[in-house]
Parts: C-alpha cells; sequence; structure tokens
C-alpha cells in the first residue's frame, strides 16, 4: 500500500472511530414506575421483593436496548410498559385489580414529545397491552381517546392482540377486591338498585385507589415520550376513570421541557392536571424538573387530601421521582448502562 493511501485509510478509520465514540456517548434516559402506596419493607418477603426488583430491571433492559442503539423514546417507552402490563405483579394488563362488578377494566395513554402527538384508551377488557393501543390510537386515527367496545374494535381493526376478559385474572388481585367489599358492604347493593349513599365513602385502604405503570424516556435525537397504564381503583363502580389515560393529568411530554408520567390517587391529579403543570412550571417558571415535580408531590396534591407519586425527565436528562407514600416501584438507566431500581423511601 503507498504510504498516502495508508494515510487517507488511517484517517478515515479515526473519522469512524470518533463518529462511533460521539454516538455512543449521547445522552440517553430512561425512567419507569410501578405505582405507588404503603410499600413497607416489613410486609413485603424477599421472594417478592426479588420478583418486583427483576420486572422492574427487566422493563429498564428492554428499554434501554433500544435507546442504546438510537431507536426512539416513544418505542422505549412502550416496550418497558407493555413488559410491565404482562407482569401479574403490578395494576395494569395482566395484573389488574377488579372492578366492583368483577371485571378488569384498563385504562393507558402515550405521549410523542417532539410532535405533542398523544393516544388514550379507556374501559378495555380484552386488549392484551392497552399501551401498544394508545399508541395506535396515536398514529392510526384522527382521534386522541377511545373507550370501551369501540376501542377494543379500533385495535382489532389494527391487528393487535386481544384476549379473553379471563386473562387478567389473578387470585390476589380478586381476593383484594373481597376484602374492599368486606369494608365497604353497601358497595355491592349499590349495582342493584340500593339507593344508599355508600358511594360518597372514602375506601377504607387509601391503597387501594393506587397501582399504575409508566415511563418516560429521552433518546439519542433529544426526542422525549411518556406513557402510562393502570387497571385503575380495587372495587371502583359506575365507569370510573382516573387519571392515567388523561393527557395533562397523568402522562405528558413536550420536547420543550419533560415528559412525566403519574401514579396515585386519580382524581386530585386529574383536578390539578399534574403532568402538564409540572412542564407549564419548567416552561414558563422556569423551574428544574426537580424543583416543579416536588412542587406537585409535595405541596398541591397533598394539600387538597392526595396523595402518590411521579416519574419525570427533563430535555437535558435530569431525572426525578419524588412521591408522598410509604414507597414507590420505580427505577432508571442512562446511557453508562447502569441500572437503578428503588420501591422504599431511601
Amino acid at each position: 500500500m503507498k504510504p498516502f493511501s495508508a494515510i487517507i485509510l488511517l484517517l478515515f478509520m479515526m473519522a469512524t472511530a470518533q463518529a462511533q465514540q460521539a454516538a455512543s456517548s449521547k445522552k440517553f434516559t430512561l425512567v419507569i414506575h410501578g405505582g405507588a402506596g404503603t410499600i413497607l419493607k416489613k410486609n413485603m418477603t424477599p421472594e417478592k421483593e426479588q420478583a418486583y426488583q427483576l420486572a422492574l430491571n427487566n422493563a429498564l433492559q428492554a428499554g434501554y436496548t433500544i435507546l442504546t442503539k438510537g431507536g426512539t423514546a416513544l418505542d422505549a417507552v412502550e416496550a418497558a410498559v407493555r413488559l410491565m402490563e404482562d407482569s401479574p405483579l403490578f395494576n395494569a394488563g395482566k395484573g389488574a385489580v377488579f372492578t366492583n362488578e368483577g371485571k378488569n377494566e384498563l385504562d393507558a395513554s402515550i405521549m410523542d414529545g417532539k410532535n405533542l402527538g398523544a393516544g388514550a384508551v379507556a374501559s378495555v377488557t380484552t386488549i392484551r397491552n392497552p399501551i401498544t393501543a394508545a399508541r395506535a390510537v396515536m398514529e392510526k386515527s384522527q382521534h386522541v381517546m377511545m373507550v370501551g367496545s369501540g376501542a377494543e374494535k379500533f385495535a382489532q381493526q389494527q391487528g393487535l392482540e386481544l384476549v379473553d376478559p379471563s386473562y387478567f385474572y389473578t387470585e390476589e388481585r380478586w381476593q383484594g377486591l373481597l376484602k374492599v367489599r368486606a369494608q365497604d358492604p353497601d358497595s355491592v347493593a349499590l349495582d342493584h338498585g340500593n339507593k344508599s349513599t355508600s358511594m360518597l365513602k372514602q375506601p377504607g385502604n387509601r391503597d387501594d385507589k393506587y397501582g399504575t405503570v409508566g415511563a418516560v424516556a429521552l433518546d439519542q435525537h433529544g426526542n422525549l415520550a411518556a406513557a402510562t397504564s393502570t387497571g385503575g381503583m380495587t372495587n371502583k363502580k359506575f365507569g370510573r376513570i382516573g387519571d392515567a389515560p388523561i393527557i395533562g393529568a397523568g402522562t405528558y411530554a413536550n420536547n420543550a421541557t419533560c415528559a412525566v408520567s403519574c401514579t396515585g390517587w386519580g382524581e386530585f391529579f386529574i383536578r390539578l392536571s399534574v403532568a402538564k403543570t409540572v412542564s407549564d412550571l419548567i416552561e414558563y417558571k422556569g423551574l428544574s424538573v426537580q424543583a416543579a415535580t416536588n412542587d406537585l408531590i409535595h405541596k398541591k396534591v397533598p394539600a387538597l387530601g392526595g396523595d402518590g407519586g411521579l416519574i419525570a425527565v427533563d430535555k437535558s436528562g435530569n431525572v426525578a421521582m419524588p412521591f408522598n407514600t410509604e414507597g414507590m416501584y420505580r427505577g432508571y438507566i442512562k446511557q453508562d448502562g447502569k441500572a437503578v431500581v428503588q420501591i422504599y423511601k431511601e
């Protein structure tokens, strides 16, 4: 090889190596949650704690694999949430709680920070992965939210996997419904014409309202995305829908600010438009993602009587995971590949 050709080859190899190094050094972040509530170490067996840690790690790795290859934040959050929907450990998909009527009704939403595209489904009973149905609504329809049988018909048209409602049954969640019914015996009679005012009662166990999974991500291209999925509230009645499928309440993403996914007492997150308010505090007041999320979770939400938590990542990759309950299943992973998983207050 002539010296000149060797120099050209060497320069080409150096440029290629530099380009690869630059690509691998681009920032990306994935954050997930599996619900907030009274999660205490003293109530957790070592086996169950290990199962939760494994499930959270698997969800992180699913999204990380996509992001490290230059994939989109949207693909990463969908992949992470799908894994949690398929796990009976979380109140979403396979592990969804039961309504007063003994059904599993599922809600989910997703948002693309690049163009503010959004999609959601609510009160569905036969869609295996509601988060994928929410994405289909966003990308393949003119709408933002579809509910009930209409959403299921749309999902079928899009070739999504439908299952018999019995797929979502888990014995632990069924026993949870029976326990709540025992605490509020009038709740069953309500569905049989009883004019009791027990619908106004607060559930005896605040954790009956919690349990949601979610993911937020920043990809190498600087795009943000958020996704949230839930089975809702144990013993919920009258077609109740919480914050999870409502864009701006339980889910929000905007490349100019942040991506947010919430978990907690949905009625309060709806009233405060928590996810969008976090974005607004960053955009209009110049707050950091940590300060903005703390303002909602540690001040505004509890001031109204609600509780819960959220996860967020801003456009620079900064992470926030505040909660005002005893614990929140949560974790994050960045471009260095080091996964962090936490359950309790630490």
